[in-house]
């Protein structure tokens, strides 16, 4: 992209000035792209849409590249351009790799927040929007320490080593494990899609299910793979934290084959990220001093929140979400932009 994407903004910027009139010049029209098709993403659709609507935007769509594979997301990416697209919320599909895109995208005008993912710091994105997901990996492994009551041996069954959230994820684990006494006896590692998920998953437990006490799933599919793994050994011996909310995992949690799940904000995330692009379009600036945290990546982080769900909260998991949401917008403003109205 970062040699063609300034011949496709002259283009886009020629094609609206050959239709002025027909669209205020001031006009939102948000993409939010994800790195690839994944099922944890499906909520930024819905939350697109209800921000173009409760924020007046003229647009808030959500975009998947049709595989993970970075020159397929930057191509997207250039053709959002040239169709007038003019702010992004993005999952950088490499946090290096990712980083001269999002500057070409600044360099046309259009604000860019680095969503669910960041990039590494430095980079032109206003700041990153996403789960503290090396907190999330710990807290979920210490929910797992409680549940198996003094056992101590953990496998971490975790997402695409591309993605900048997985090796967080890793670090989380072991320091938690470590805290505990406990050790980490496997790592299974780039299985955030069906196929390797069940193949590895199904593999390892076939051979060392007796050699594990609790399993930690940091990643969407990987969590779905070793629910029904787990159901289908029947034995409520080995104790597991996943992640996210797919059906399977909230029945597995109802019915006792794993402890509880660790919730994400995706739909908190394109939400908002989408009221604070447009708000950048509109005068406000990033505050300099604003209580931004810091992980392995950026220094310029926004938690979307992260809660344990269990057994007795399982059916209520929307609105505590929900009211993560709520909580930090009625807030982000007054906290992180400079605005004058």
């Amino acid at each position: 992209m970062s040699r063609h994407v300034r011949k496709a903004v002259l283009m886009a910027g020629l094609a609206l000035l050959a239709g002025a009139g027909t669209a205020a010049a001031d006009d939102t029209r948000v993409a939010l792209v994800p790195g690839g098709p994944h099922p944890y993403f499906a909520a930024w659709e819905r939350a697109g849409k209800d921000a173009a609507r409760d924020f007046k935007l003229a647009a808030a769509d959500y975009k998947v590249p049709q595989k993970w594979e970075l020159s397929t997301q930057n191509q997207l990416l250039e053709s959002l351009v040239t169709q007038g697209y003019n702010a992004f919320l993005v999952f950088p599909g490499d946090p290096v790799g990712s980083v001269s895109t999002v500057a070409e995208l600044a360099d046309s005008g259009a604000p860019v927040i680095a969503t669910a993912g960041c990039l590494k710091d430095p980079s032109e994105a206003q700041f990153c929007l996403g789960t503290d997901v090396g907190n999330s990996a710990y807290l979920g492994t210490k929910e797992l320490l409680k549940a198996m009551a003094g056992k101590k041996r953990i496998l971490h069954v975790t997402g695409f080593l591309v993605d900048p959230n997985t090796q967080l994820r890793i670090d989380a684990v072991e320091k938690a494990a470590k805290e505990d006494g406990a050790q980490v006896v496997q790592v299974i590692a780039d299985i955030d899609a069906p196929e390797p998920a069940e193949e590895k998953i199904n593999a390892y437990l076939a051979a060392h299910a007796a050699d594990v006490d609790g399993i930690v799933s940091t990643a969407w599919v990987p969590s779905v793979v070793a629910a029904n793994a787990l159901r289908r050994i029947g034995d409520k011996r080995i104790q597991m934290v996943a992640i996210d909310h797919d059906e399977v995992v909230l029945k597995a949690i109802k019915d006792g084959f794993l402890h509880g799940t660790m919730l994400q904000n995706p739909y908190g995330q394109a939400y908002i990220g989408s009221h604070v692009v447009d708000r950048l379009r509109n005068g406000c600036t990033i505050k300099a001093d604003a209580p931004w945290k810091t992980n392995a990546l950026t220094s310029h982080f926004v938690d979307s929140g992260t809660v344990f769900v269990g057994a007795d909260k399982v059916d209520t998991y929307v609105s505590a979400m929900q009211d993560i949401t709520k909580n930090l917008l009625a807030s982000f403003d007054a906290t992180y932009l400079n605005c004058n109205s």
